[in-house]
């Protein structure tokens, strides 16, 4: 048989992160369908092609090689001919198996718990989620807000072997998911981890092993040695938590913990909340190398290595689709459709004179920042403390204004959630609406404090709930009595938006959702405005294929955008005076 090159395996250490690796060597014109075909192919200067070793991968270099046949090699220091063409042959059928469950579940043929079957039943949508889950061993869920993602998740520990598990979610969902838990299995003892020094947990549990472990991100690089080995199952509740992957103490612990896990689960419907390059690295905690090296990511899917900007992000949502990666479903795909919020743009006055000092204070740190003389170490540090200025300055300047408007709302409302960000912010709004009882729900409460803020809420105590726009995620309840919220402040994200307004627009509400964003003419607000708009042009297409896609802005660096309008102003400013 005519060959049209060789190829070889680089074997790995065995662990999931380090799996080996294929190495080609073909005709020229082979090479060139090859490196069009699988664009993450990496051409070295001696001509040969280097590609990590996935049962994905292995299936299309499968396939090509029916095309073009290839024969196996020793690789150097690595697998002999004949481990080779085991290699591939091993990772086509893992990948045609999993393919096949996949079909099945999906064409609605669940799977046999191991458990039995769980205390409350779950929606068919709920357990296909679960049922994949289970035959991938590694997938990232994000179904629309509110339909219930938990529950799926939550599903996965019946599974034959699931047990131990470990849920890892954000500090105020602790009790949220010991709730959900116990809905779908009551029999399972759970416990949250105290502290970030690790203990046996059977000290709290009156000599008993737990069967779950719930454990904060903020405690999970301290307990990480502990799950490594301990845990069968792990899941990543709000997962966008982890996008900065090795970047951070609790993306590392993550990938070791997931690593020696047999069931490995995320759960967001935000996963990209500023570019494409976060979703490769959440997946790749849950199933490594599965869209190949990060390197490989970004000259396969991005134009931008710096930023890691997905040039077709429903492309990219349709493969991790196709390979069984990710399974995000609207509700329209389930049939839990409640009306689309609201979103509405409220102009918002300021105060002139907050706005003023802090755009004169930050005005020498705007020419420092677009001066290219400095270092790019103090040109990072006066890019931070212009956002921080300008941004808080804008949201006190708001403030009064943003106050007399939720005042107009409560008129006819019973209740309001209101976003901020800045205690400044907060401190100005209780004031100004002390009379409606408000309560915090931010970073600065504990646990239990948040626990009471929603009771209160809920309940008709207050009728002001202050949220901030990073500690609500995941939070249910508030759907129940309310379906307006107020953004104060806006954040650089628009996934952190649609976030919270997820906390009233899901499953149990009976309204419509109306989200009224607060935005200003001055100050932050315009830039920002601008640069939502990108950053929703990662994210949406890629979960909600079809779905709208908002206007791009002009691609500029956010705060060298801001300094540009701070000098900007501020000289137009100056030439009024000089008229004058």
């Amino acid at each position: 048989m005519r060959t049209y090159g060789r190829i070889g395996y680089g074997a790995g250490d065995g662990t999931r992160r380090s799996q080996g690796t294929w190495v080609i060597y073909a005709t020229p014109h082979v090479m060139g369908r090859i490196k069009r075909i699988l664009p993450r192919a990496e051409q070295h200067r001696s001509g040969y092609l280097l590609l990590a070793d996935t049962p994905e991968l292995a299936a299309d270099l499968d396939w090509l090689m029916d095309r073009w046949p290839l024969q196996f090699i020793g690789a150097r220091n690595g697998a002999s001919a004949a481990e080779a063409a085991s290699r591939m042959e091993e990772q086509v059928a893992r990948h045609r198996e999993a393919e096949q469950a996949a079909e099945k579940i999906l064409a609605g043929r669940p799977l046999t718990l191991a458990l039995g079957e769980p205390a409350r039943e779950p929606r068919p949508y709920q357990r296909t989620a679960a049922d994949l889950a289970i035959a991938v061993q590694g997938l990232l869920i994000g179904d629309d807000v509110g339909l219930g993602k938990s529950f799926s998740a939550s599903l996965v520990l019946g599974a034959d072997g699931a047990l131990p598990g470990v849920v890892v979610c954000d500090t105020h969902l602790p009790p949220q998911w010991t709730a959900e838990l116990a809905l779908a299995w009551p029999m399972l003892l759970v416990h949250t981890v105290r502290g970030t020094v690790p203990y046996d947990p059977a000290d709290k549990l009156r000599g008993h092993q737990p069967d779950v472990l719930i454990v904060p991100y903020s405690r999970l690089d301290g307990w990480a040695d502990y799950l490594v080995g301990w845990a069968n199952t792990v899941i990543f509740d709000e997962m966008q938590a982890l996008r900065n992957g090795d970047a951070t103490a609790k993306g590392r612990a993550a990938a070791r913990i997931a690593d020696a896990c047999t069931y490995r689960i995320g759960a967001t419907a935000t996963p990209v909340h500023n570019y494409g390059i976060e979703i490769w690295r959440q997946i790749n905690i849950l199933r490594p190398d599965a869209l190949g090296t990060e390197t490989e990511f970004r000259r396969e899917w991005t134009s931008d290595s710096a930023k890691g900007k997905v040039d077709d992000p429903e492309a990219l949502g349709a493969h991790l689709r196709a390979e069984n990666l990710l399974l995000a479903r609207t509700r329209r795909d389930v049939g839990r459709e409640i009306r689309e919020p609201q979103m509405i743009e409220q102009p918002t006055e300021t105060d002139a004179g907050v706005l003023e000092a802090a755009e004169s204070d930050a005005a020498v740190l705007a020419r420092f920042l677009l001066d290219q003389a400095g270092s790019w170490h103090e040109r990072g540090q006066a890019a931070r403390e212009i956002d921080l200025r300008l941004r808080q300055a804008t949201g006190i300047a708001k403030a009064p204004f943003v106050a007399a408007f939720a005042k107009l709302l409560l008129e006819t409302e019973q209740r309001i959630v209101i976003f901020a960000w800045h205690r400044a912010v907060y401190d100005l709004l209780l004031e100004a609406l002390a009379e409606y009882d408000p309560v915090l729900y931010t970073g600065s409460e504990t646990v239990g404090q948040k626990e009471a803020s929603k009771r209160a809420f809920i309940s008709g105590e207050s009728r002001v709930l202050l949220m901030s726009l990073a500690s609500g995620k995941g939070l249910d309840g508030l759907q129940a009595v309310c379906s307006i919220c107020v953004f104060a402040e806006l954040e650089w994200s628009p996934q952190t938006h649609w976030q919270a307004i997820g906390r009233l627009w899901r499953d149990g509400q009976k309204e419509a959702v109306i989200a009224y964003f607060c935005v200003a003419a001055d100050g932050s607000d315009p830039v920002m405005a601008k640069f939502l708009d990108i950053k929703r042009m990662q994210g949406d297409p890629m979960m909600r294929p079809g779905g709208a896609v908002f206007r791009p802005a002009p691609s500029l660096d956010r705060v060298r955008a801001l300094a540009e309008q701070i000098l900007h102003k501020r000289a137009g400013q100056q030439e009024l005076g000089g008229a004058a």
